[in-house]
């Protein structure tokens, strides 16, 4: 009888303490790969002014007041890989403030440039932080932007502490991790509706109250300046542009590529408890624009 019962505590202890509890996705890429120093991996590339590098080089803060706000990039160019930071947000009122970490090549493609999107979308006291997701496919800013928007309020307050947010690139798929538990993946639907060109990665924090916050009725108060926001432990880690055909890009799961059993478990957790928005549910995009949705 004492084994049964030990077991059975042992058996209650195990189980989350509630239905939001996150669960294990069983694979911790944000772990399994080493940090860089940011000056071995980033450079400043606005507001110079508005960012702070610690002396070891560990983490950064920037931050956005009524003169400017700021920006960095990675110093190589990547075609496939891994890209993470921990980033802490700044609570309170933040309504119109993007804070970003994404991949793009804009600066070589203007006007018809591949973007992969991490977006915080600021808010006012008392409601959530919305993360919105985004793949832009060769056409952003031409007069044909086809967003592909996937947004969540998430399971935690991210302003409490640093979590970490990425965003892994292969030839098959992009998968947008949030501590490391699976959020979405957009896997290649053809050669037209998938990035395959080389990008750098980016984060910035600026004002975009046209249309960030309730599409732009909370607009940035300066009463509220600055506008901070924080990362540590950034990781990028693939093939850089200039690498060897036999570069192959940090795994996505154990098998190498696509999701585990355990990590397709978390991401459905998480969209069942997070998501809000979807682009492929909408009834109002047209979808012939986005062939991937019609598996909805």
């Amino acid at each position: 009888m004492t084994l049964f019962l030990l077991f059975c505590i042992s058996f209650l202890l195990a189980l989350p303490c509630c239905s939001n509890a996150q669960p294990s996705p069983g694979y911790y890429p944000s772990w399994r790969l080493k940090p860089v120093g940011f000056y071995h991996g980033f450079t400043n590339l606005w507001g110079p002014q508005h960012q702070w590098v610690s002396s070891d080089q560990s983490s950064l803060t920037i931050w956005l007041d009524r003169s400017s706000g700021s920006g960095f990039k990675s110093i190589r160019a990547f075609r496939n890989g891994y890209f993470a930071a921990s980033i802490q947000l700044q609570s309170g009122y933040t309504a119109g403030v993007i804070t970003a970490f994404y991949l793009s090549n804009n600066e070589a493609h203007p006007g018809f440039h591949d973007e992969v999107d991490m977006e915080f979308l600021g808010t006012k006291p008392g409601e959530p932080y919305t993360l919105q997701t985004n793949v832009y496919v060769r056409g952003s800013g031409d007069g044909r932007i086809i967003g592909r928007e996937m947004k969540f309020h998430l399971w935690f307050d991210p302003t409490a502490d640093f979590h970490n947010y990425a965003i892994l690139w292969n030839q098959r798929e992009i998968i947008f991790f949030v501590d490391d538990v699976p959020i979405r993946r957009y896997a290649e639907w053809s050669a037209w509706t998938f990035p395959w060109r080389p990008m750098w990665v980016y984060g910035s924090i600026w004002d975009a109250s046209s249309w960030a916050t309730d599409d732009g009725k909370y607009r940035a108060d300066y009463r509220f300046q600055p506008f901070v926001a924080r990362f540590t432990r950034f990781i990028a880690r693939g093939c850089t542009a200039a690498s060897p055909p036999s570069c192959r890009p940090p795994p996505s799961s154990p098998a190498g590529f696509g999701l585990s059993r355990l990590q397709r478990a978390a991401m459905e957790w998480a969209q069942r408890r997070s998501l809000v928005y979807d682009y492929c549910r909408d009834p109002k995009r047209d979808h012939s624009l986005t062939p991937e949705c019609r598996r909805f």
